[in-house]
This record gives structure tokens, sequence and C-alpha cells, in this order.
């Protein structure tokens, strides 16, 4: 495997050289951010669909990006793959010291409170807001998450889901009360408020709010493709027929694939 490795990095780096690719000669480290994103997602639907030799693809294309963003740096003395790899391993070994140390550990949860409490010592002097750390371009639903349960961590959270409930239905009826009034700007406040409310419940159920809204995107998929390959079947594309038609074939769908 080092020598596979090995070679995958001198690919990158002859990628980069002067007789090497324009377009990847003309990258830097900061303008491949949005193809980064784009290859994480790539993977994740890959996961989803649980296809491994397009995981085995996706993994990769972000181990490329992983090269790809280390040479650059490089180039520019700012550090170097090496120092890439010996941050996350001591990383690792850091946060381990149940595997690495003395430290004794019964659980999984208590792993994750003392990776909590080993990162925030790390970190001790650094952040000014239990927020700090965040990244700001995750996905919004993710984001809400990891507010949530960092807010938790300072004792301020709802008790339990019935409370969360409770606040699902405020915020579901001051969004109808906002809509009565069509002020745009109240309706997107509500909605938002509605949205959080609904990934705080989703947290005290134990379910991932970003999984269950992937999965409800996928059934809607595969429910319409259902409903657009009917109507092939017999010459017509959706926009040929009535709603109440298409309502028929989508009942089809849910009672087909469920």
């Amino acid at each position: 495997m080092e020598k596979r490795f090995r070679n995958l990095v001198n690919i990158v780096k002859k990628l980069r050289a002067p007789d090497g690719c324009p377009w990847d000669r003309e990258q830097n480290l900061y303008s491949l951010k949005d193809y980064v994103i784009e290859e994480t997602f790539e993977l994740i639907d890959a996961l989803d669909r649980k296809d491994i030799e397009n995981i085995k693809e996706e993994l990769g294309d972000l181990l490329l990006h992983i090269l790809f963003h280390s040479i650059i740096a490089e180039e520019e003395n700012l550090f170097t793959l090496n120092d890439v790899i010996q941050t996350i391993s001591e990383k690792l070994i850091r946060r381990h010291p149940h595997v690495f140390g003395n430290q004794t550990v019964n659980s999984s949860k208590e792993v994750m409170v003392n990776w909590e409490k080993i990162k925030k010592d790390e970190k001790k002097n650094k952040n000014e807001s239990i927020f700090d750390g965040i990244p700001s371009k995750l996905p919004s639903i993710i984001k809400s998450y990891k507010l949530q349960e960092r807010a938790k961590k300072v004792g301020f959270d709802w008790q339990n889901s019935e409370e969360c409930m409770l606040k699902v239905e405020e915020e579901y009826n001051e969004l109808k009360e906002a809509i009565k009034t069509g002020d745009i700007s109240d309706i997107e406040h509500e909605l938002g408020d509605l949205i959080f409310a609904l990934i705080n419940l989703s947290r005290f159920l134990n379910i991932n709010a970003d999984e269950a809204l992937r999965k409800a995107n996928n059934r809607f998929v595969e429910r319409f493709r259902y409903i657009e390959n009917r109507l092939s079947a017999k010459g017509l594309k959706p926009e040929n027929v009535t709603l109440e038609e298409l309502e028929k074939l989508w009942g089809e769908s849910k009672n087909k694939n469920n």
C-alpha cells in the first residue's frame, strides 16, 4: 500500500508540474473547496445506495483532494503532506487515551464525553463562544443539530421529547398566523423557527434529521419516477395529464414502494 500511496502522490505532483495539466496547475489552496463539497455529497449518495464500487471510487476522489490541497500547500511553503499525516496521528492518539494510554472506558458514550473534554482542553483560551469551531458553511440541518448539541452541553436544552413537540406545535401555529398576514419576511422567520424546532425534536427521538430528509427526498424521486415510467409506457409525460391522474399514480407508487 505504501508504494501505491507514493505513486498516487507522484501522479498528483506530475499534474501540478510545469509540463502537467493546465487546469490542475491553475488551482490554488482555495479554488477547490466547491469540488470538495461536491465529492463529499457524492460519497454520501453512494453510501445511501450501499453501492460498494461507487463508495470505493468516491473515497478515492476525496483522497485526491486531500493530496491535492496538501501538495499545493507544500508548494507555497505553508505545510506538507507529512505535516497533515503527523497532525491527525497526534490528534488520534491524544483523543484516545483509553487505547494509547491508561484511561479506562466502559462505553462509546464515555468515549464521546472524553473526546469532547480533550477537544475543549485543546482549544482552551482559543474560543470565546460555545459555538466557535462550528464551520459556517455546514449544511443548515447539520449546523442546527451541532448548535443545539453545543447549547445542551451548558444546560440550555429541553427536558424531553414532549417539550420539543409542544414547541413544534407552537412554531407551527405561529407560522399559520404569519401566512395569514402575507408578510414574506415574517413567514420566512416562522418557517425557519419551525424547522429548527423539528430538528430539536429529532435529537430527542434519536433520529438524524439530515438522514431522514435524504430518505424522504429519495422516496419522492423513486415515486415520481414510477409515475414517469407508467406514463411513458402510454406515450405520455406528467405535463400531459391532469393532477387527479398524477395523484392516482402517486398513490399506486406509495402502495408499491411504501
